[in-house]
């Protein structure tokens, strides 16, 4: 246990697991930061031949948390520069990490727990899961996340969520690609050993190059990853201190309606 994040290990399996659950897996600095020293860690462990990326509790990830936000809203640009770069290199880190990744996702996902599944390389969620890219309620843009979701889920897909910020369900989230499996919740411990048991079946040299193989093939490599993900997080660091993105989570923060929505 190094505080929010635990790792459980398995034989050659890693269960990395986020420990916030009185508060969803929400995302801050220091889960942030956590997460992404221990998936450097793995990444670098040779007794590990597969990860599975979990949440505690009834929650996967709610994306980002309110006190972290509230921070967000009152740092300057600098500030905000810094964080959302270092949340772009946690979800690099798990996008690029040279080890078969399977998100097990226990429940629901927003924001930036979208981008987190988006990353790893196999997804299987139970059956009552729900999912969001809301931030455009805020008056900003999933910036950070944006490459890795638009791998998973396509173009016109997301043109559509990251528009309306609407909620879908796991079956939609399975058609349009973010999710591999689709299980109730009994059944979802069995559907993630039977993956992790295919999984063993390969050679773990051949599944490093095949990872690369199939990013390459898909125009993304970390160098540039990197650039996109800096320039994503100017984006978002300038939306946020921005008048609109501060009225967005003013509103939201105070639990108000944002000025551009029509209400009594």
């Amino acid at each position: 246990m190094t505080g929010f994040v635990s790792v459980r290990r398995r034989g050659a399996v890693a269960d990395v697991v986020m420990n916030r659950p009185e508060v969803h897996n929400a995302f801050d600095d220091r889960l942030i930061a956590e997460l992404t020293d221990t998936l450097l860690a793995i990444g670098n462990d040779a007794g590990v031949r597969a990860v599975v990326l979990t949440g505690e509790g009834a929650s996967f990830s709610a994306g980002a948390d309110l006190q972290w936000m509230r921070g967000m809203a009152a740092a300057s640009e600098k500030e905000n520069l810094g964080d959302s770069l270092r949340l772009a290199t946690l979800m690099r880190t798990l996008q690029f990490l040279p080890k078969p990744t399977v998100a097990r996702v226990n429940g629901a996902a927003y924001g930036g727990g979208v981008g987190l599944i988006a990353c790893c390389d196999i997804a299987i969620a139970v059956d009552t899961a729900k999912f969001a890219l809301t931030e455009v309620k805020l008056g900003l843009v999933p910036a950070v996340i944006s490459p890795y979701v638009v791998a998973a889920i396509g173009l016109r897909h997301a043109r559509r969520l990251f528009l309306t910020g609407e909620a879908f369900d796991a079956e939609t989230g399975r058609s349009i690609g973010l999710l591999h499996q689709v299980v109730a919740a009994a059944a979802l411990d069995h559907a993630i050993d039977h993956t992790l048991d295919m999984l063993a079946k390969g050679g773990p040299k051949a599944q490093v190059e095949a990872k690369q193989l199939a990013l390459r093939m898909g125009n993304m490599d970390e160098t540039r990853a990197a650039a996109i993900d800096a320039a994503n997080a100017a984006l978002i660091a300038r939306m946020r201190v921005s008048t609109e993105g501060q009225q967005g989570l003013g509103a939201f923060l105070d639990k108000t309606h944002a000025p551009w929505i029509d209400h009594p």
